[in-house]
C-alpha cells in the first residue's frame, strides 16, 4: 500500500513514535466481543488524518491464515482511507494491491453472489474505480467459464526454455542471451528432455491428463529447428497429451522466426504463438535492446499465417523508454491491422535485475501511460476483442495493469489457469514453479526448480525424482 500511493517513499520502523506532527503513520489494532477494529493515524505535511474500519470479531475464529488476512485487510484499508484524505486522489485500482483483483468478484460469485453484489464489493469496500471493476468483471466470466469446463484429472503444463538472442532493457526473467550462452543450449536441452520423460511418466501414474500446454521463457524458438523437433517428440512421446486442447509456444522474437521452425511447430499440433512485437516504433524497439524492425514482425506475422496458424497473441508494452502516447496508439493500430487473435497490453513495471532499472532512463509518466491503456481499452472493445485476464505487478507505472484480451471463442485457457490458480500447473524446466493446488479447499503448494540454467541441470537428479514422485504426496 505504501509503494502505491507513495511510490518515492520507503518505509522506517523506530521503535517509539515519531515527534508531533512529524511525516509518519501509527497503525493499532483491537479486539473486541463483536467488533475487531483497525485505526490509521497518519501524519503528513503537518496535517492530521485518521480513518477507522473494523471487521466482525467471528472473522477471527477461522484460524491463524483467516485471522491474518482479516486483520491485514483492515488494516490497509483504514491506511488507505487516510491516505487517499490527505492526498486528495485516489488509485485506479483503490485498496487493492495484490497480483490477482479478478479472484476477489471470483471469490463472491462461486459464493453465491451475483454478479452486480460482486462489483459493488470492489466499488465499495476496495474503491476499484469503474472502468477497472469493469476489466475485473469481464475477466471474472472468462475465469468462470474456464473454471467450469475444468475436469478433476486435468493439469496444465509449462516448459521453460530460458534463452533469448538479446536482453531486452525491462527485462528481469531468468533467461541467458543465446550469443554469450550457446554452448550451454545443447546440455540444457538434454537435462530438459529428461525431466519431460520423468514428469510423463508421474502424471501417468497418477492418473492426469494435460490440458493445457505453453511453452515460454526466455524465447522458445531460440532453440533451432532441429532442437524444437526433438523437444515436441519427446513431450508426445512421454506426457498424456491426448486430451490436450490447447498447445502455445512462444514465438515471441521475430529475430528467432523462420519458414523451418514454424512448420517444426505445425506438423507436431502447436496450434497457438505468440509474435511480440511490444512496439512497431523502430526507435524504441532500439531503446529496448531489440534486434529487429517493425517491419521484421510484419513478416514474420505473414509468414506465420502461410504455415497455417490461425491463433496468434501478439503483445505491446505501455510506458516504454522513448514511447510517447501518440507511438503507442500508432503501435496498436498497427497491430490490429495484422488481426492477431489474442492482443495482451502490458504496462511497463521496473523491475529489479533490470538493466532499466539499473541504469535508468526516460520513460513515460503514470498519467501519459494511463492514457495509453484507456486508449487501449476503447480501440480493442471497438474492434470486437474483450478483456479475459488481468493481472498486476510491483512498481508498475500509475500502479495499473497488464490485460489480455481475445476475439470470441480465442481466450487463451492456460493463461487465466495460471494466473486465477484454477487448477495444478506442472512447471519444466529452469525457473519454473510448479502450483499443486487443491480445486476443493484452494490451498496451494509450490515446488520450484533452480533458477538458473547451470544450477538446474546439476541438480537434475534431485528434479528427476521429484518430478516422478510429486503426485504421491
Amino acid at each position: 500500500m505504501l509503494l502505491t500511493l507513495f511510490p518515492d517513499e520507503r518505509p522506517e520502523y523506530p521503535h517509539t513514535p515519531g515527534a508531533e506532527e512529524e511525516d509518519s503513520l501509527h497503525l493499532t489494532l483491537s479486539r473486541g466481543q463483536t467488533w475487531v477494529t483497525a485505526r490509521a493515524q497518519l501524519w503528513l505535511n503537518g496535517a492530521k488524518h485518521v480513518a477507522v474500519r473494523r471487521c466482525p470479531a467471528s472473522e477471527l475464529d477461522g484460524g491463524p491464515l483467516q485471522t491474518d488476512r482479516a486483520c491485514q485487510r483492515i488494516l490497509k484499508l483504514a491506511f488507505f482511507q487516510a491516505a487517499t484524505e490527505a492526498l486528495g486522489t485516489c488509485p485506479p485500482w483503490g485498496a487493492l494491491t495484490g497480483v490477482r483483483p479478478v479472484k476477489i468478484p471470483t471469490r463472491a460469485m462461486q459464493q453465491g453472489k451475483t454478479s452486480a453484489e460482486a462489483r459493488r464489493i470492489l466499488e465499495r469496500e476496495y474503491f476499484v474505480a469503474p472502468d477497472k471493476a469493469d476489466l475485473a468483471m469481464d475477466c471474472t466470466k472468462a475465469s468462470m467459464a474456464a473454471d467450469r469446463s475444468l475436469k478433476p484429472d486435468e493439469v496444465s503444463l509449462y516448459v521453460g526454455i530460458p534463452f533469448c538472442p538479446s536482453r531486452c532493457a525491462y527485462c528481469s526473467f531468468i533467461s541467458a542471451d543465446v550469443g554469450r550462452s550457446l554452448k550451454m543450449v545443447g546440455p540444457y536441452l538434454d537435462a530438459l528432455l529428461q525431466e519431460v520423460e520423468q514428469a510423463g511418466l508421474g502424471l501417468r501414474d497418477a492418473g492426469k491428463r494435460v490440458r493445457t500446454v505453453y511453452v515460454g521463457g526466455g524465447t522458445p524458438t531460440t532453440l533451432n529447428a532441429q532442437q524444437m523437433d526433438a523437444l515436441l517428440t519427446q513431450m508426445y512421446r512421454y506426457l498424456p497429451l491426448d486430451g490436450c486442447t490447447e498447445f502455445t509456444v512462444e514465438a515471441g522474437r521475430p529475430d528467432t522466426i523462420d519458414l523451418e521452425k514454424l512448420q517444426v511447430l505445425r506438423a507436431h499440433g502447436v496450434g497457438r504463438i505468440s509474435i511480440n512485437p511490444q512496439t512497431l516504433e523502430d526507435h524504441v524497439l532500439d531503446a529496448i535492446g531489440r534486434k529487429h524492425s517493425a517491419g521484421d514482425i510484419a513478416e514474420a506475422m505473414k509468414l506465420a499465417r502461410q504455415v497455417g496458424f490461425d491463433c496468434i497473441n501478439m503483445d505491446l508494452i505501455a510506458g516504454l523508454p522513448r514511447d510517447s502516447f501518440e507511438g503507442f496508439c500508432r503501435s496498436l493500430n498497427g497491430v490490429l491491422a495484422m488481426g492477431p487473435e489474442n492482443i495482451t497490453v502490458h504496462t511497463l513495471a521496473l523491475k529489479k535485475g533490470s538493466r532499466l532499472m539499473e541504469q535508468g532512463g526516460t520513460i513515460p509518466d503514470g498519467d501519459e501511460v494511463a492514457r495509453m491503456l484507456d486508449f487501449s481499452n476503447d480501440a480493442l472493445r471497438t474492434a470486437g476483442y474483450a478483456p479475459y485476464y488481468l493481472y498486476r505487478q510491483k512498481y508498475m507505472s500509475g500502479s495499473l495493469e497488464n490485460v489480455g484480451w481475445a476475439l470470441r471463442g480465442q481466450e487463451n485457457v492456460y493463461n487465466i489457469c495460471m494466473m486465477e490458480e484454477l487448477h495444478s500447473v506442472l512447471s519444466l524446466g529452469a525457473g519454473g514453479v510448479t502450483k499443486l493446488v487443491d480445486r476443493a479447499t484452494g490451498a496451494i503448494r509450490r515446488i520450484s526448480n533452480p533458477k538458473f540454467p547451470y544450477e538446474y541441470m546439476e541438480q537434475l537428479p534431485q528434479i528427476l525424482e521429484q518430478k516422478r514422485t510429486m503426485w504421491n504426496n
